[in-house]
């Protein structure tokens, strides 16, 4: 949560609603209040009024004295879409590399210490973890997140590494910080980076940077497979070449999306 001592131009009630909404997910589709103000950490009182004001507005609904989402929470995102036009500023792509390679391919940004998920396209016949438009996951252990890692400055990835909690999850997920700093640094150096049964189990991945008009990062695109059938060099021998052709082409397409472009560079 932001100092909101510091800004008196910000509306703490505002902040705290969305903080609300972004407190349900899979792990957690409908929570009792006390739950909400635990997940939260917002005090019940305040939270029970956010939450009947969601119901209120029709984007909750409470069920057995539980409370869950309603399917009218996806205006939210979709005003979103329209007005960024990701339709067609990223999906081109996406489809283009699922078409010939299969599998899925993504584009995420960095997140304070997490990828987001701001577009997603699969084959329906891939074996995948869930993956799509909103999700987050950490950054270290993705493919995605080392590259967009690996666009901080020195002082950046050092505040980074001193903040991130490095957690395994899975046997093969790097949790040594200076392992980690080394690979980024590698990343940075290769312009891609690839990634197996790292971030999930069966998940191999292989990404690379999309550049703003200045040279820096402002997002990374990935294509991905099952590790059973895909290795990191196959990715590399295969897809890579085509990767950079749709890094480079959103590159170009941000150009006509100002409104896009300017909502997926980092502050």
């Amino acid at each position: 949560m932001p100092n909101f001592k510091e800004d008196g131009e910000l509306l703490e009630a505002l902040a705290r609603g969305l903080l609300v909404i972004e407190a349900f997910d899979r792990d957690a589709p409908e929570m009792s209040l006390s739950e909400v103000a635990r997940k939260t950490d917002i005090k019940p009182a305040t939270a029970r009024r956010i939450l009947r004001t969601l119901v209120a507005l029709g984007y909750a609904r409470m069920v057995n004295k539980r409370y869950l989402l309603t399917p009218k929470i996806l205006g939210i995102g979709a005003a979103y879409s329209r007005s960024a036009q990701l339709e067609e500023a990223l999906m081109p792509e996406l489809r283009r590399l699922v078409n010939k390679f299969g599998d899925a391919s993504s584009v995420t940004i960095l997140s304070g210490n997490d990828i987001f998920y701001v577009a997603h396209f699969s084959d329906q016949k891939v074996r995948r973890i869930s993956a799509g438009t909103g999700v987050t996951y950490p950054a270290y252990p993705a493919s995605m997140g080392r590259v967009l890692l690996s666009g901080l400055s020195e002082i950046e990835l050092d505040r980074y590494l001193a903040d991130v909690t490095l957690e395994k999850r899975t046997e093969s997920t790097v949790t040594d910080p200076n392992e980690l700093r080394e690979i980024i640094q590698t990343v940075r150096r290769l312009g891609y980076s690839a990634t197996t049964d790292e971030l999930f189990y069966g998940v191999t991945a292989l990404a690379v940077p999309v550049m703003a008009v200045r040279g820096d990062i402002i997002a990374a695109i990935n294509t991905s497979g099952y590790s059973g059938n895909v290795t990191t060099k196959d990715l590399i021998r295969d897809r890579l070449e085509d990767l950079r052709i749709s890094a480079d082409r959103i590159g170009e397409t941000l150009l006509r999306y100002p409104s896009l472009r300017h909502s997926l560079e980092r502050p």
